[in-house]
This record gives structure tokens, C-alpha cells and sequence, in this order.
């Protein structure tokens, strides 16, 4: 099994099947920080401190920050 946390763009199909094989998947929504337009940073860090792997479909462009790592 497999914890991850999926970004409110992620396909909620693919969610609900990850479950079904028995993966832990935590969604955005599910945490109440949807629509809340989080920094890529904020979400991957919550991800992270959580110990799940970020699930996302948006294509990322430039680098991204993670001070919380060091």
C-alpha cells in the first residue's frame, strides 16, 4: 500500500481506483484546502510531512522551493 495525496485536478476516477487496490489516498478536498489556490509548494509540503506521495496532473515549469526539507 501506497499513501499518497492528490491535487484537486487529479482525476477522481483514478482516485477511487487507487482505493479500490487498496491504496491510501488522502484528497485535497478531503482536507478542506480545495479551491484555496495553495502554492505548489504549500501542497507538496503538506504531502511530504505527511509522508504521501504527491498525485497531480498539472505540468510544473520552473523549479520548485522546498525549505521545509532542510
Amino acid at each position: 500500500m501506497v499513501k499518497m495525496y492528490s491535487n484537486e485536478n487529479f482525476p477522481l476516477p483514478v482516485v477511487e481506483e487507487l482505493r479500490r487496490l487498496g491504496h491510501d489516498v488522502l484528497t485535497i478536498q478531503e482536507t478542506g484546502k480545495a479551491g484555496q489556490a495553495e502554492r505548489d509548494e504549500v501542497v507538496l509540503e503538506y504531502a511530504v510531512v505527511d509522508d504521501r506521495a504527491l498525485l497531480t496532473s498539472e505540468k510544473v515549469s520552473g523549479t520548485v522551493s522546498m525549505p521545509f526539507l532542510t
